[in-house]
């Protein structure tokens, strides 16, 4: 029987000392495994285990009854076969437009992908959303318990699990900081709407979660109580946060939408002009259209004004359908009348006894 060979069994090999040329010949490698082994050769014959000697197959295991409960070994070897490998691929590219468009900066930032009822795969704490590389992925149950992966998963997971717990059919999720969108949740304001027909279709209202300390539970728990109506939120003064039921580049398309979103209508209020909006009839359109895509949207069944209702804006935007004065405001303006009358007469009274 062939030798199966994880990353692991690599990187203790290489931290004792040993060398690849000691792995059999036709040992078969998990995609990490493989990752590690070339990363050390550098191009570099090491004899018999060179990298194109080897099968290069990959593990296989039984992944429809894969779970939290499964045993170490199970987890492990489901941790490397190809499946995983090209989910780890693909956060590792939505990494790198996240830090080329400039959304996180440092180490800022994360992204998880549900692999199974009760498994999440994620991003590494520490590590630049732009330099990560396959073997950097942990792999986590709901709980944020760390089961697969050489580094250490990132420190804000929970808030991810919590969305998936709240949404099951949250498959993937994207934490950033995009910087128009930040400045939103940093100012307390609400993004607008009716105005542009792709965030209303593929985003919609985005409302903010107050802060709360990043990687918390309470900080969690706030992002998760909006996740089954929005699928993307602002967190105050942090960032913004997206799920998906499709996969992980959907998530991080909410993120570019939301920012080129932010940035305009930001460019737009310097230019003078009330902003202009759709009306509501034009936004039950985009609605419907919203409703086939699987989208949720807390305004589906909304009466006209309240849907495009901006009040809270502050370029001036308000509901098409102006709210009707209050009858507590009208006696309060007729209270302020009185009182100015009474004023005036006693001092005119008070003159005329002199």
């Amino acid at each position: 029987m062939k030798q199966i060979v994880s990353a692991r069994d690599v990187e203790v090999l290489l931290q004792q000392g040993g060398s690849l040329s000691s792995l059999p010949g036709d040992a078969i490698l998990t995609p990490s495994a493989r990752d590690l082994v070339r990363s050390h050769q550098g191009g570099r014959s090491t004899g018999s285990a060179d990298l194109n000697s080897l099968s290069g197959a990959v593990a296989k295991v039984e992944t429809g009854n894969i779970s939290a409960a499964s045993s170490a070994a199970e987890l492990e070897a489901f941790f490397n076969t190809a499946e995983m490998h090209d989910l780890k691929e693909q956060i590792c590219d939505m990494g790198r437009r996240m830090w080329q468009r400039a959304y996180v900066d440092g180490n800022g930032g994360n992204i998880a992908i549900r692999v199974a009822d009760d498994l999440a795969l994620c991003t590494p704490t520490l590590v630049s959303k732009g330099f990560m590389k396959p073997e950097d992925m942990a792999l986590v149950d709901l709980d944020g318990n760390q089961k697969a992966g050489l580094k250490k998963r990132t420190s804000e997971i929970l808030m991810h699990l919590q969305i998936m717990k709240t949404v099951p059919r949250a498959k993937a999720t994207a934490h950033c900081h995009p910087p128009h969108a930040t400045a939103y949740a940093v100012a307390g304001v609400e993004p607008p709407t009716c105005m542009i027909p792709e965030i209303e279709v593929f985003v919609g209202k985005v409302p903010i979660a107050p802060y709360r300390t990043p990687g918390t539970p309470e900080m969690g728990k706030l992002v998760a109580d909006l996740a089954e109506k929005h699928n993307t939120i602002l967190m105050g003064n942090h960032g913004a946060v997206s799920w998906s039921h499709l996969n992980v580049e959907d998530a991080y398309f909410k993120m570019e939408i939301l920012e080129a979103y932010c940035r305009t209508i930001w460019v737009a209020s310097q230019l003078g002009e009330p902003l202009k909006t759709m009306n509501p009839e034009q936004l039950q359109d985009l609605l419907k259209i919203k409703q086939t895509l699987g989208i949720p949207d807390p305004r589906f069944g909304l009466k006209e004004c309240e849907l495009c209702d901006n009040n809270e804006f502050r370029a001036g935007v308000s509901c098409d359908v102006p709210a009707k004065p209050t009858p507590t405001s009208a006696a309060a303006s007729d209270s302020n009348v009185e009182s100015i009358v009474k004023a005036v007469t006693d001092q005119i009274m008070a003159n005329l006894q002199r």
